[in-house]
């Protein structure tokens, strides 16, 4: 008998699932693959914290690069550029989030939910680049130095606190999401670059020491470059199809190999579909499997339920014939 194949849909809820249609229970072909698609663990919806996000935030970095620019504040323009790039990584982000909603096609079987991998590493590529432009601007006003005003930084600096730390609030639910963590840490960031600045304004007005200013600017673009770095190695990881951090190949193999009737483990791949999803797929060698589905749908949850895989497809192996075909025996 050659490889019988049945290929259905079982919900990601606790309810109790029955046999695969077919041909009835006892007529049923030998199972040999198992899709397990998971749903409880899409993107939720955060459009609304988006649009608030991106306009509070657009409106902020207008008035915070004016007033830096007029009152000579390379702190507040570094704050700014800052600003400026979570103003685009929440515009990717929100549109990455939206795009993995859309249902699969014949051509994108998967749907768009990788957009949100994507959309991660273009984050972190933006605040590289802002990375840049800060340090260019801050070494020029090191040489051409402008004494700031202490008091408008810390104004208008404490405005941008509030703004980023009711955004960040926005995003607290979210941080399964690699995507929606993305966005939480820059408005966060940006929160505690704010206070920063606000201080450093103190400082100047007790002191008078102009170069607080932009020692300022360079701690904000280290704090930057270092959550950059984070951001971009989560995410080229993904989009390298890594097993997701949280995952334990070894731990996952021996779960499987652990099974009744187990007797080999091989092919077995484990990949992000998304910043929320996981896939896997893999070979169960099991001589006396069972014919029925029910065996098929256990193993499923016990992957969503341990290790949150929501997306699993096995194949199971009686044992091969002398052309390595399955060989099921007559017992199906």
């Amino acid at each position: 008998m050659g490889h019988g194949h049945a290929h259905h849909h079982a919900q990601n809820d606790h309810a109790h699932h029955g046999h695969a249609p077919g041909r009835g229970d006892g007529d049923t072909d030998c199972h040999g693959l198992h899709n397990h698609h998971g749903h409880h663990h899409s993107p939720a919806d955060f459009g609304n914290a988006f649009l608030i996000g991106v306009i509070l935030n657009s409106v902020f970095v207008v008035v915070e690069a004016v007033f830096g620019f007029l009152y000579g504040s390379m702190a507040l323009v570094a704050d700014a550029g800052h600003n400026l790039s979570d103003v685009m990584a929440l515009l990717l982000a929100w549109g990455a989030s939206i795009a993995a909603k859309r249902p699969p096609s014949e051509r994108y079987t998967y749907g768009f939910k990788s957009s949100t991998i994507l959309a991660a590493l273009g984050n972190a590529l933006l605040l590289a680049i802002a990375v840049g432009a800060i340090l260019f601007e801050t070494f020029h006003r090191l040489f051409e130095p402008t004494e700031p005003q202490g008091m408008v930084m810390v104004i208008v600096a404490g405005i941008g606190v509030a703004i980023n730390a009711f955004t960040a609030f926005l995003f607290m639910r979210g941080q399964e999401d690699l995507n929606i963590r993305g966005a939480y840490l820059h408005m966060a960031a940006d929160a505690l670059v704010s206070v920063g600045v606000v201080a450093a304004g103190l400082a100047i007005i007790f002191t008078g020491l102009w170069w607080i200013d932009p020692m300022v600017s360079f701690a904000i673009v280290a704090m930057i470059a270092w959550g950059t770095w984070g951001l971009a190695k989560d995410s080229l990881k993904m989009g390298l199809l890594a097993v997701p951090a949280r995952i334990d190949v070894a731990e996952v193999r021996g779960h499987l190999a652990g099974l009744e009737g187990v007797t080999t483990v091989h092919d077995l791949h484990i990949w992000p579909m998304s910043t929320t999803e996981t896939a896997l797929t893999a070979h169960l060698v099991m001589p006396g499997a069972p014919c029925s589905d029910e065996f098929l749908h256990e193993i499923a949850h016990s992957l969503e339920d341990r290790f949150g895989i929501g997306h699993a497809t096995i194949q199971v192996e009686r044992g091969t014939d002398g052309a390595g075909a399955l060989n099921c025996g007559t017992g199906c």
